[in-house]
């Protein structure tokens, strides 16, 4: 039997599961995860090797009409994900109505020839006779290949969609390494991995003021130790305050949590070492935004 490949762009609104999902077909931890919306700001490709093929699949920030330099990157770099692909994973949520966001993602998928599989996903919260109704809704909307009922979250579903994905690749040579999980580096998983605490931990504006750069990452010989050093960046003072917290607590929080992560995600022991700092409004300076590597795109 012949090899195939492809590559799979998984799109959607913010908070419909898109990260999630990608970690529960790859059965690994690569996208940062939270119940706040747009946590996910760049494109992720994730590998997953099967016996007779490999499928790339491609995270993408949620797709709204968002205002904003950091919101138009976010957009942009979601919509770029969308060309040269084998096939795109639609998901939506089976818990929210049609929003104009949607809308707008249909439309733009009118405009691509390749096929389109309907994911909708948290059906474990609600009742299965809401299914029927919402598929046909998405029906009449846009003529997809599959349509398939999926929770990302406990992993209903996701090896049938797996087969679907499978079955939509081209004969093709096999991308990546079978031990490469991502394209990103190290230190950009790393630095997700403490951004995804910060989502976690903090609440109103915080979460989206904060860009995490990684200073120093090294390898200790011998020791089976890895030292990293990381910054958090925040736009004001007051920011400042709450990431480090009463005596250092949330600081400690952070980095303890992001720790074990980045030890799982390693397979060694880490010493990681973090620091915050203000960078004045830098979600709205486009310099800022392409030194922590929210590059515009085309």
């Amino acid at each position: 039997m012949s090899f195939r490949s492809g590559f799979i762009s998984i799109i959607g609104r913010p908070n419909a599961g898109k990260s999630t999902l990608l970690n529960a077909l790859l059965g690994e931890k690569l996208s940062i995860v939270s119940e706040k919306p747009q946590t996910t700001r760049n494109v992720i490709k994730g590998v997953k090797n099967l016996k007779d093929c490999q499928i790339v699949f491609i995270d993408t920030p949620g797709i709204h009409k968002g205002r904003g330099l950091l919101n138009e990157y976010m957009v942009r770099e979601a919509l770029s994900a969308l060309k040269d692909v084998d096939g795109i994973v639609y998901l939506v949520e089976a818990d929210r109505k049609l929003s104009d966001d949607d809308m707008f993602i249909i439309e733009g998928l009118k405009k691509l020839k390749c096929p389109v599989i309907l994911g909708i996903n948290k059906v474990d919260k609600v009742d299965k006779q809401r299914l029927l109704p919402l598929i046909e809704k998405y029906s009449k909307l846009f003529e997809f290949r599959e349509i398939v009922p999926i929770s990302a979250l406990k992993g209903d579903g996701v090896e049938l969609l797996t087969g679907i994905i499978a079955g939509l690749l081209p004969e093709g040579p096999r991308y990546f390494p079978e031990d490469v999980l991502t394209d990103q580096p190290e230190r950009f998983i790393v630095a997700e991995m403490i951004r995804e605490k910060v989502f976690l931990f903090t609440e109103e504006e915080v979460p989206y003021s904060v860009a995490v750069s990684v200073d120093t990452f090294e390898e200790k010989k011998g020791k089976d130790l890895i030292s990293i050093s990381a910054t958090i960046n925040v736009e004001r003072d007051s920011q400042k305050g709450i990431i480090i917290g009463k005596r250092g607590a949330m600081l400690k929080k952070i980095g303890t949590e992001a720790r074990k992560d980045i030890e799982d995600l390693l397979g060694s022991r880490v010493y990681l070492e973090l620091f915050v700092r203000v960078q004045q409004e830098w979600t709205k300076k486009p310099g800022a935004l392409k030194d922590f590597g929210y590059r515009s795109g085309g």
